[in-house]
């Protein structure tokens, strides 16, 4: 099956997919002309990829995780590790969006809205962080 029709298939776009070949986590194999060709197997697997990176997971979490698929003699332990991991990232993310939601809630309160050019808004962005 030629890439196009593999990222229709898989979700993924076909840039995506050149990426993951090009970084070795996915081989096409290739027709007489060079063009790629790709299998139920490596279909398979891009759908894994892609449901690994939904789930957040970052490349190399994926190539991890794609060892483990292939390795018949896993310990669930490691792949429970590594999801634990890609758990707490999550929620440190969430942390910071709630944050970053009350702050902007904030400003957007101190705004007036109106026709006057004061804007609390503006001021905080131009404000320099000390660091």
């Amino acid at each position: 099956m030629n890439i196009g029709h593999v990222a229709k298939q898989t979700g993924l776009t076909v840039k995506t997919i050149r990426y993951y070949e090009e970084i070795g986590l996915i081989q096409a194999d290739r027709n007489a002309n060079g063009y790629r060709d790709f299998g139920d197997g490596q279909i398979s697997r891009l759908r894994f990829l892609a449901q690994a990176r939904h789930m957040g997971f970052g490349l190399e979490e994926c190539r991890r995780l794609l060892e483990l698929e292939d390795d018949p003699d896993r310990a669930s332990r490691d792949v429970q590790a590594l999801a634990i991991r890609n758990l707490e990232a999550v929620r440190s993310k969430i942390r910071q969006l709630q944050q970053l939601e009350g702050e902007l809630e904030t400003l957007i309160r101190q705004c007036h809205g109106d026709d006057a050019p004061d804007c609390a808004i503006l001021d905080e962005l131009g404000r320099t962080q000390n660091a």
